[in-house]
């Protein structure tokens, strides 16, 4: 699919009253997994989360679907978000997975069904009972993946989701939430300072530097033909 999805404008962002995000155009096409890539402080997560609907801007417009985002909360009943920290509740992972699913009021059976589904995909099936106290780093993330995707969103924002896990670890979750992603064609975005991460799971790539995306484009054309001293 080439229809667009989610397009901002002039989208200006400010702390303390100055300046840190600057994006004259950006648009994100159905089907689309976007990497925002550059270093510390380039403006990854700001642009990832002002897409997001968690920073307002301080100027521009966002629209979804066509349409001005000014429902945010119908907007994040569509989005899901995974940050580099899992944010999980203090229950069972089942309950974990579960938890966007009851607030969007969906019938029990299908709540299970899903659960049991993204358990399934993201191989922690046999941790449902288990307390997200009581399990590791990789599996509270995978379960944080799984609560996301259990949602069935249009876009998934991913916030440096690899950033704190070790590399055997992170590896697999590489692999498999690669392998998700083609498996439900889900619109992704994800922000990383890794150009092993956006290689591997982004069919385009935008690099950020002091809040300002410098170049756009497919990864192997950024790689091979950057446009600035910056980007290569």
């Amino acid at each position: 699919m080439n229809d667009c999805i989610l397009k901002a404008t002039d989208l200006i962002v400010k702390r303390g009253g100055v300046g840190v995000l600057d994006i004259p155009t950006f648009r994100l096409t159905c089907g689309t997994r976007l990497a925002l890539i550059g270093p510390n402080g380039a403006g990854k997560s700001t642009l990832l989360l002002t897409l997001a609907g968690l920073i307002k801007p301080a100027g521009g417009t966002i629209t979804y679907q066509g349409q001005p985002l000014t429902d945010l909360f119908g907007y994040r009943r569509r989005i899901a978000c995974v940050f580099q920290e899992p944010l999980l509740f203090d229950a069972t992972v089942q309950a974990n997975i579960a938890a966007g699913l009851k607030l969007r009021h969906v019938p029990s059976s299908e709540i299970k069904q899903r659960v049991h589904a993204c358990a399934e995909r993201f191989g922690i099936k046999h941790l449902l009972d288990r307390s997200a106290r009581k399990i590791s780093g990789g599996e509270a993330q995978r379960t944080s993946l799984a609560r996301a995707f259990a949602l069935e969103p249009e876009i998934v924002f991913l916030d440096e989701p690899f950033a704190s896990l070790d590399p055997p670890t992170r590896e697999a979750l590489l692999e498999d939430l690669h392998r998700i992603l083609n498996e439900t064609s889900t619109t992704a975005v994800l922000s990383t300072h890794d150009q092993e991460e956006a290689l591997r799971l982004a069919d385009e790539m935008a690099v950020m530097n002091a809040g300002r995306i410098v170049q756009v484009g497919r990864p192997e054309i950024v790689m091979n033909h950057p446009a600035d001293e910056f980007v290569a």
